[in-house]
This record gives C-alpha cells, sequence and structure tokens, in this order.
C-alpha cells in the first residue's frame, strides 16, 4: 500500500471524476502493480492526492494480477480494493472477460492491450469508452523486458495519459519518480499510437445463464496423496502466450559471402565426423580446402563466442573437412531438361558456378586462358598460403562431376559471340585482370613491378621473368595482394620489407590474420602515406612519400585520403604496386555493354552473365563463390522462364545476438589454436599455417538459432509438461501455463512465445 499527500490542493481536472478508482488487470510479470504505481506518480504530480496497492494472488509470472490506484482531492481513507472501476486498463487481451468488467458503469474507460482496433471489437463494449494500444509491439520495439516476456506497464501508462489528456510534461515527472526515464520513449510511441472509440448506446444482451457448478469430488485423505508433478491442472484461460521450438538465424550463416550453412557443418563435425561434415559443407561450398585457406571469415568476426571466450575457429574447420574428407561428390537430382552452359574464367566464381550446375547435370565447358585452372587462386596466392596441391584437391572433386575444362583458350569479342551462339547460356568469370596505376612522375623506371604479375612469377617458377630482389622493397597497397607481395618479397631474396599503405591499418582490406602474419615475419607497416614520385636513372632508387589527412566517407564507407604537402624520401630498391585492379570487358562485341550483371546487345539482354568480381569487386574468394553460385541459379530460371532467386540478405532483426545467448549454460573453453612453421619460415614457400590438430574446436560451436536436443527446456519447466519425442520434444499444451521459462533458459534461442490461439 502506499499514498502520497501533495503540497497543495489541485483543482479537479477537465474529464476526470474525482475522486477516481483504477483497476489494472495483468499477469505476473508484465507490470501491472508498476503500472498502477506509475499512474499514481502522474496524478500526484499534478497535486492531487493518491493511493496504490497490488493484489498478487498467485506470485508467478503467467499468473493473473490485479492493481488499485485512487485519485482524490482529499485524503483517502478507502483502503479496500477498487470494487466500481471508473477506468480499466487491461494488459493482457485475454483476461478480458466479464470478470474483468465487473462494477464498471457505462461510460468508463476500457484500455486494451490488443494489436486489433476498437472498431474490431464490434457493439460489446459499446457502452465503455473503448481505447486499443499494440501495447507489446511497442514495447518489444524498444527493448522492454525479455524474450521471453515482455514487460508493458510503462507503454500502457503512456497510452492511458493520452486518452485522459494528462499533460506529458506529468508522465515525464511520473516516470522520473519511479527512475523509469529510460522507457519515456516507448511510452511517447504508446502516446502517439493509443486508439480511442466513444461510448455509445449497446445492443441489449440477454444476462448470461448462471450454470451451477457440478458437485466437488470428494477430498482424499492426507495418506492417499501420492502423486507428484505433473500437477493435474489444466491452463483454463491463463495462457494467452505459448513456447513453441523455432531455429532462428545464426550470424555466421547470416554472414557468410558464400551462403555456406556454417552452424550445420560445425555442428555435423562434432556429433557426425568429417564425412557427415563434409555432406553439409559440400551442398554451396565447392572450394573448402581453399576457402579454409584464404577466407577473411567474416562468420568468425561475427561469432556470438567472440563475446564470451573468443570465436570458433570456423574457417580452420573448413579446411580440416576439405582436408580430411572424401576426395568425391555425389551429384543432386539430374535435370530434366539439361542446358548447356560455358564459362570463362576458372577463378572461383568460375568454378562455383561449374559446380551447381555440373552437379545438376547441366553440360558445362570451362575455358581458361592460362596454363592451368585456378585463375587467380592458381596465379596471384602465394603457395605458403595455398599450395597446388591443395587447389589441384579442391579442382578435381569439381572435374569428377563431368566438367569440360579447356586451358589456353582466349575468349575475344568473336568467340564470346560465338559461345553465346553455341551455348544456352555463358558464364563471364574473368575477374579483374587490369592493374590499377598511379598517377606518379618515374612511374615507369626499371625496378617498380606489377604486383600481381610478381605473385604470379614467384609461385609457377617463371623464374625468368622474377626480378632479383635484394635489399629495401617497397610495397604499395594496402589489401591482401599487398600483404602477399610483402611476405612474398621476404623470401625472393629482400632483406627488408616496408608496405606503404594510404589510411590506417584498421582501414586495410587485407585479411588481419594476415596483416599479423607479415609482421610477424618481419615487414614493417607505414600508414598515411602516399606515392607522389619515384625517384631513380636507371632504376628506381628511392620514392618520395607525401603524408595522407583522413576526410570525410568515401563510397566505401571509408574515410577518404586526403594528401597533404608534408613528404619524405625513402630510398629502396624495388617497389611492387598493389593498388588495386579492374575489369577489362575489351572482349565484348561492339554494342555490347554490361547492365546489372547481365550483358546486353542495346536493350535486348543476351544469355551471357557476368560473374565474380567482375560484376561485384568485392574481392574476396568467398563472395565470389557466393556470387558465381547466384548467377548459375539465374541462368536457369531465366532459360526456363521464371524468376531468379533473390540475393541472399537475411533480416537482421531475425539473428541470434549475444544477449539472446545464456553464456552461463556454457563452460569457458578458449579457441584451439592453429599450428604455424618456425621463425624461418619467412625464407621457405612452404605452407605456414599448418591448421589445426583435430576437429574437437567443432565442440565449441553455440549452435545458436538451433536445438541441439539439450534438455534444458525439459529440465527448467516448472510444471513438467515438456518431454522427448524422438529428436526432439512435444509440450503438453493442456497444461502449460505460458510462463516462459523454457524460452527464458534455452541457452541458443531455439524457442520462442507465440502468442496462443485462444487470446489471438
Amino acid at each position: 500500500m502506499a499514498t502520497a499527500t501533495p503540497a497543495a490542493k489541485a483543482p479537479p481536472l477537465a474529464g476526470v471524476p474525482l475522486p477516481l478508482e483504477i483497476r489494472v488487470h495483468g499477469r505476473g510479470g508484465q507490470g501491472g502493480v508498476t503500472c498502477a504505481k506509475l499512474l499514481a506518480c502522474i496524478y500526484g504530480e499534478l497535486g492531487l492526492r493518491v493511493q496504490t496497492f497490488g493484489d498478487y494472488g498467485s506470485e508467478r509470472a503467467g499468473a493473473p494480477v490485479r492493481a488499485f490506484t485512487r485519485v482524490d482531492t482529499s485524503p483517502i481513507a478507502n483502503w479496500n480494493k477498487v470494487y466500481r472501476p471508473h477506468h480499466l486498463l487491461v494488459l493482457d487481451a485475454g483476461l478480458l472477460g466479464d470478470d474483468v468488467l465487473d462494477g464498471a458503469e457505462p461510460g468508463a474507460l476500457l484500455l486494451l492491450n490488443t494489436a486489433r482496433p476498437p472498431g474490431a471489437f464490434g457493439d460489446r463494449y459499446a457502452p465503455f469508452r473503448f481505447a486499443t494500444l499494440d501495447a507489446t509491439a511497442v514495447a518489444r520495439r524498444h527493448g522492454i523486458g525479455s524474450t521471453a516476456l515482455v514487460v508493458v506497464n510503462t507503454t500502457i501508462a503512456g497510452a492511458y495519459a493520452k486518452a485522459l489528456g494528462l499533460p506529458w510534461e506529468a508522465v515525464e515527472r511520473g516516470f522520473a519518480a519511479l527512475g523509469l526515464e529510460d522507457d519515456l520513449g516507448a511510452a511517447k510511441e504508446a502516446w502517439e499510437l493509443v486508439r480511442v472509440r466513444e461510448p455509445s448506446a449497446p445492443r441489449a444482451r440477454p444476462p448470461a445463464a448462471r450454470i451451477a457448478p457440478p458437485p466437488a469430488p470428494p477430498v482424499p485423505g492426507i495418506a492417499e496423496q501420492v502423486e507428484d508433478l505433473p500437477t493435474e491442472l489444466q491452463t483454463g484461460s491463463w495462457r494467452t502466450q505459448a513456447p513453441r521450438y523455432r531455429s532462428h538465424l545464426a550470424p555466421c550463416n547470416a554472414s557468410c559471402p558464400a551462403g555456406n550453412d556454417v552452424v550445420g557443418f560445425v555442428q555435423a563435425l562434432a556429433r557426425g565426423g568429417v564425412e557427415a561434415a563434409a555432406k553439409v559443407l559440400l551442398r554451396t561450398q565447392p572450394l573448402p580446402s581453399v576457402c579454409g585457406r584464404v577466407c577473411p571469415a567474416p562468420c568468425m568476426s561475427a561469432c556470438n563466442r567472440e563475446a564470451y571466450d573468443g570465436a570458433v575457429n570456423v574457417r580452420a574447420l573448413e579446411r580440416w573437412i576439405g582436408d580430411h574428407a572424401a576426395a568425391g561428390v555425389e551429384p543432386w537430382e539430374r535435370a530434366a531438361v539439361p542446358r548447356s552452359v560455358a564459362i570463362a574464367g576458372s577463378g572461383p566464381a568460375g568454378l562455383a558456378a561449374a559446380f551447381v550446375l555440373a552437379r545438376q547435370g547441366h553440360r558445362v565447358t570451362l575455358l581458361e586462358r592460362e596454363p592451368r585452372l585456378g585463375g587467380v587462386l592458381r596465379t596471384g596466392i602465394p603457395s605458403y598460403r595455398l599450395p597446388h596441391d591443395v587447389l589441384d584437391r579442391d579442382l578435381e572433386r569439381i572435374l569428377a562431376l563431368g566438367v569440360e575444362a579447356r586451358c589456353g583458350a582466349v575468349v575475344d569479342a568473336d568467340g564470346l559471340r560465338m559461345l553465346s551462339e553455341g551455348h544456352d547460356a555463358v558464364v563471364l568469370a574473368v575477374g579483374l585482370p587490369r592493374p590499377t596505376g598511379l598517377d606518379a612522375p618515374g612511374l615507369p623506371l626499371p625496378g617498380v613491378v606489377d604486383g600481381l604479375r610478381f605473385l604470379d612469377d614467384a609461385k609457377n617458377g617463371k623464374s625468368d621473368r622474377i626480378p632479383r630482389l635484394s635489399g629495401h622493397v617497397l610495397v604499395v597497397g594496402g589489401g591482401n595482394t599487398a600483404v602477399d607481395c610483402a611476405r612474398t618479397a621476404l623470401r625472393a631474396g629482400a632483406s627488408r620489407v616496408t608496405i606503404a599503405y594510404r589510411r590506417g591499418r584498421k582501414e586495410m582490406p587485407a585479411i588481419a590474420e594476415e596483416i599479423d602474419e607479415a609482421l610477424g615475419e618481419g615487414v614493417v607497416l607505414l600508414t598515411h602515406r602516399q606515392p607522389v614520385r619515384f625517384h631513380g636513372a636507371a632504376a628506381v632508387t628511392a620514392v618520395e612519400l607525401a603524408e595522407v589527412d583522413l576526410g570525410e566517407p568515401d563510397a566505401s564507407g571509408r574515410r577518404r585520403p586526403v594528401v597533404s604537402d608534408r613528404k619524405s624520401l625513402v630510398a629502396c630498391d624495388a617497389v611492387l604496386l598493389a593498388v588495386g585492379q579492374g575489369a577489362d570487358l575489351s572482349l565484348l562485341p561492339r554494342g555490347w555493354e554490361a547492365r546489372d550483371g547481365r550483358i546486353h546487345d542495346g536493350d535486348r539482354p543476351t544469355n551471357v552473365w557476368l560473374a565474380g568480381d567482375v560484376a561485384t569487386w568485392e574481392g574476396t574468394v568467398t563472395h565470389a563463390v557466393g556470387h558465381g553460385r547466384w548467377v548459375a541459379a539465374c541462368a536457369l530460371a531465366a532459360l526456363e522462364g521464371r524468376e531468379g532467386p533473390p540475393r541472399p540478405f537475411p533480416a537482421r532483426d531475425e539473428v541470434v545476438s549475444p544477449a539472446h545467448v545464456r553464456f552461463g549454460h556454457f563452460e569457458v573453453a578458449p579457441p584451439q589454436r592453429v599450428r604455424h612453421l618456425p621463425e624461418e619460415r619467412r625464407r621457405s614457400f612452404d605452407e605456414v599455417n599448418l591448421g589445426l590438430a583435430g576437429p574437437a574446436e567443432a565442440a565449441r560451436c553455440f549452435s545458436c538459432g538451433s536445438c541441439t536436443s539439450c534438455d534444458t527446456c525439459l529440465r527448467y519447466c516448472p510444471e513438467g509438461i515438456i518431454r522427448r519425442d524422438g529428436a526432439g520434444y512435444v509440450i503438453d499444451e493442456a497444461y502449460c501455463k505460458g510462463c516462459g521459462m523454457c524460452v527464458a533458459e534455452c541457452p541458443r534461442r531455439a524457442m520462442e512465445m507465440a502468442a496462443d490461439a485462444a487470446a489471438r
């Protein structure tokens, strides 16, 4: 019981009868008693005398709860419950019944938490001033309460104040008096959204017939009380929401550009071994051994376990599966009408498209201008990161599906037209072969070498083209190519290597772990520097570097570099340029142009599609794999006269966040570290990262959003009405009270509370 006495007598409020009696009906956990206190505080801030208290009954979540508030200009001496309310606030639509309306006269305010408008309730509540608001939705948008139980007291209070015409300033002061200022945003939204229907004459209704209750069964003696849970007390009208099992999107799955089921293959590895994991992974990933080495792993950056004891090393687990699973892959169900598709370019996008098409039984011809398949995987990634035999193992899996490969096949404009005429579809996955140059004097000097060409020469043994490196080598750029050039230069004879990058380290697009590896091998990182002149006579001897300031963000979201007048001269013996690559679409016939990822001949779309970096400019192997798969599906859809699949951009509000994970259910287990060659590796092209010693890291996966049959829901159910049913669970809805305990305790958000059918 709580009362408040104002400093001075307040004038009556227009439209508010005094003395005023308010009754709040809710369920345990919804905040009904606090709602009554809020109303008292608001009226108290208006200088009125108030009284408020609760009537709990069964003190548990979901049980009916009532609370009462009185308002007057004089001291309040009535200590009884409110039996003749002027205002009724119902926090749960499932409670609305004749018993809730007891004592309310026509014209009383009835405020109901429901998504339905007042007009949807017909004439039953016509005698009342009827107001409705979806307070649950408002509170959920503002994060008030928990996933299992949304607290609606403050939103209802805001709607009530608007319906009564109470001043907003009093609402603000009332919330402050209870320390609820953080909920004012929800109250303000409720203030704006509440809908009110004025009272009208009701239709005559016959009084409800009174039915005599059946005779009570005999009460057994205490010695006969031998039954324990589950209590045979059916739900009745208590429950307005019910738990259900539902998978939610894991952040690793949402973040994978290749579209892999990360949770699926990691859990399969933990439970069923490498072959079970490969079966899941190879549904979407044609290059598991490759991506397990060179992927930037956005899945790991998004991993919820990072907020606990370190992200799961998904990349290393993908590598383990690719390196240890059987070489073959089962084809999918064969297409009813096999198509003929030519793919120009055997980099990751082209290989992914070939993989998808061949598994469906289509005839695929893979065209590669180099002597061996692989594209940039073969020519642009050093062997200490991606050995040839690793790439070849993934390639063999794709070729075994019946893909025809033609190396040394250069496609020009005439050849592309012939491919288009001779095949049902053509996929151009030619990457970004054109180096992006610098506009700086002295650039043509000997010793200034294109970084991609240098990597190709070094990896593929073209000794006649490899420049003799010694002394100090300066690498210009901040992406993976720049880091690869720096580490390769050390292995090719340089005594010292410096990377000059025009932004800071956190803006570098290179994989963070690769930057760490380079620094560990002795590479020096010089940030906020831009070459403006190359010096030398017979060969480059120095580079003039200007300091760079960072301006406003550009289209990439990174701050735009602004070259200053502050300059310095850095002596060097060679320069490797790794400042980016661009597309080269000179192979398109006259009149053809790329538009929205497809080649058009004037206004007519052709059967030629772009895949990978040439279309997206994403620049990672994993993005190229995902885009290649998608383009293959689009091309087939166009051939079959149907709409292509949408790009998979998951709804972020469905993704499991760290707030949804019950960390206390998991033991602390830091990530297992991958093994590396010793420090002498900087002079060797042997693979540096040796991977994990075993697949035990898979057991660290939370399995966010997916049920693992951990029995937590079964153990925490206070009614004991959840039971196992095969691989899953069954909830006895006849006895479920809708308390939400199982949902609140689920460690990984594999459950949710849904509106019960009786309450909708």
